[in-house]
């Protein structure tokens, strides 16, 4: 994403997103609606947010430390690890889809090693992350926590293979004398979320959970566990670790990145405790009575979004786009996990 212009991105976003049935939509009612004049305006990217360009063919590839890559379509994320038995590639997002392939053979050709993936490392069970794996055929080992086996054989996609190596609680990964270690640390954005240490390379992959330079996507980046994506940073920052793939965007992270990230969580939380005592109900259930819900709970998300959307515009990018949603998330947790705010009837 060379460009700053927040519709662009969008546009790109949806795109991404859409599904076959709402394209037959297009120059329909739906198209009406959403003409040009009818967007609401954001604040630019901040170029911090920003990666590298992609080539022509829609990616970058560029080295993260030694032999440990990285290959982005400026939207998701991938790395892979050149060993002296073949390549190592960890995870398969079908946007990138053949340009992993374009990838590795521009790092092979250049530094004479093998272009052969002879293993595949799942983050967790996501078709987003996992849609191209089926590209690289039948004679590869691919790995992953034993949740992500079982949900993808409940799910029967044929783009994501089964991993044929599962591991519970961690797992070691020696190949082509490299290592590599993985872990389930407990529930965050999923249930099989994996955390990939790179002890050789100086670096932590952990997918959707930390958006390098972004706020999270829309509603807290549906993590199934609050909680848990609220605790995942500081376990990742107790790994030793300099740089970090997230799964998402233009940009390698740091761990500037993972404390700025979890102090944005941290003001939302603030602003989320104080929604659920300052913002009074009583106007709201006086005026709709029994429909007061959907109107109470916006003003607790506009009490507690808006100082944080003030403090982060031009620091993280989206932070207008999407705080609101994730506040509402967060303080959906926050009531229901954690008991705040309730109220028992006298």
């Amino acid at each position: 994403m060379a460009s700053t212009n927040r519709r662009s991105f969008l546009a790109r976003s949806a795109a991404l997103a859409a599904v076959p049935a709402v394209a037959t939509l297009a120059g329909g009612a739906l198209a009406d609606r959403a003409a040009a004049g009818t967007l609401p305006d954001y604040a630019p990217v901040p170029p911090s947010a920003l990666g590298p360009a992609v080539n022509a063919q829609g990616f970058y590839v560029g080295q993260v430390e030694k032999n440990l890559y990285w290959v982005t379509d400026a939207t998701y994320q991938a790395a892979f690890l050149t060993t002296r038995e073949g390549v190592v590639l960890f995870d398969a997002p079908p946007t990138i889809g053949h340009n992993l392939q374009r990838a590795i053979d521009q790092v092979a050709s250049v530094n004479g090693v093998s272009n052969q993936v002879t293993h595949i490392v799942y983050s967790h069970h996501h078709a987003d992350h996992l849609g191209a794996s089926s590209l690289f055929g039948k004679d590869v080992t691919r790995i992953g926590q034993t949740e992500t086996r079982r949900l993808l054989a409940s799910e029967k996609d044929p783009t994501r293979p089964l991993p044929d190596v599962t591991y519970d609680i961690s797992y070691t990964l020696r190949v082509g004398g490299e290592r590599v270690d993985l872990a389930w640390h407990g529930t965050n954005h999923t249930p099989d979320n994996t955390y990939i240490h790179f002890p050789g390379h100086d670096t932590l992959m952990l997918v959707d959970v930390l958006l390098p330079g972004w706020v999270p996507f829309d509603s807290f980046n549906l993590n199934e566990d609050v909680p848990g994506s609220i605790a995942a940073p500081d376990t990742a920052l107790a790994y030793p670790w300099k740089h970090f793939i997230g799964g998402h965007m233009g940009r390698l992270g740091t761990r500037h990145d993972m404390a700025v990230y979890q102090q944005y969580i941290a003001d939302i939380i603030v602003g989320v405790k104080l929604a659920l005592v300052n913002v009074d109900p009583t106007p709201f259930f006086a005026k709709y009575g029994d429909n007061a819900v959907k109107e109470y709970q916006a003003a607790q998300v506009a009490y507690a979004s808006a100082p944080v959307i003030k403090k982060y515009l031009g620091v993280l990018a989206a932070a207008d786009v999407y705080t609101a949603s994730t506040a509402f998330v967060i303080l959906e947790s926050i009531r229901l996990d954690l008991g705040v705010g309730s109220q028992v009837h006298a």
